[in-house]
């Protein structure tokens, strides 16, 4: 028996003039990338695409704010990258808004909802584990408080110290909310901050960490594992993004990702990108 479908909307791509409409299959509750002009499902060698929706419209979010850029750059790590992402540029209230709703589907389909704070390490995950936390009670009713570091700690008034916001304790669950990491090495400097609230050893735990796009590259030139699988492995928490490289490419192949750009992106993976 054929499946019920639901039009959700239709994508219009001005570089090559190319129209796509979103359907969902109802059965599976994903949606799939239909091209009309093809009259056939769009996808690399012809294959579907299925993903979920929030993941979908989050790359398509990431372009049009100009926060996932591909041309040629260099990384902190002093790699050269086909490829940029920076979160720095979401600076409107509606993009901050959408970004925390993305932020917060994705943490409650990764950990659930068993968790009391977000912590967005400074200075990037500060807005991140504000807006994620007004997006998690308006989605799910349910109050996340947030906490942060500071680079510096405040040795005056009544919030001095190193952290800003709630101030964590034992029996906290932690979520670690950060826009993107290469390396890991963001977490070297995260987690014993995180840590150093304990009263008792091991009376806060960390849940997971969260990130917006997993770059799926080595941690180190002498591993083959990724920052978020480093992760995992050092710390023993998951760590996950919303949305992975592959399914940026996917998504974006043959629109916004031109076949030049989708030769240096392959190239860049064969030298970097984790086994």
């Amino acid at each position: 028996m054929g499946s019920r479908c639901e039009l959700i909307s239709v994508y219009f791509y001005n570089l090559n003039l190319r129209l796509y409409i979103l359907i969902r299959k109802s059965e599976f509750n994903k949606v799939i990338f239909y091209d009309i002009m093809r009259n056939k499902p769009w996808a690399k060698q012809n294959k579907e695409i299925i993903v979920e929706q929030y993941k979908k419209e989050f790359i398509d979010f990431m372009v049009e704010c100009n926060v996932l850029k591909f041309g040629n750059f260099t990384l902190k790590s002093g790699r050269k990258s086909p490829f940029f992402m920076n979160a720095g540029a979401y600076v409107t209230g509606g993009q901050l808004a959408r970004l925390g709703e993305y932020y917060a589907k994705a943490i409650h389909d990764n950990f659930g909802d068993d968790f009391d704070v977000f912590f967005g390490p400074a200075y990037k995950g500060i807005p991140l584990a504000v807006v994620t936390a007004v997006a998690y009670s308006k989605l799910y009713g349910k109050e996340i408080k947030y906490c942060c570091d500071r680079k510096e700690a405040k040795d005056h008034g009544a919030d001095k110290g190193g952290l800003l916001g709630y101030e964590i304790k034992d029996g906290d669950r932690v979520v670690i909310i950060e826009d993107v990491t290469t390396s890991g090495k963001s977490i070297e400097e995260v987690y014993p901050k995180i840590k150093a609230q304990e009263k008792t050893p091991g009376a806060i735990k960390i849940v997971g960490e969260i990130v917006s796009l997993n770059r799926m590259e080595k941690a180190s030139s002498d591993s083959n594992k990724s920052a978020l699988e480093t992760i995992t492995e050092k710390y023993g928490f998951p760590a996950r993004a919303i949305v992975s490289m592959k399914e940026v490419t996917e998504a974006l192949e043959g629109t916004v990702l031109t076949p030049e750009l989708m030769k240096e992106i392959d190239a860049y993976y064969k030298e970097w990108g984790c086994q």
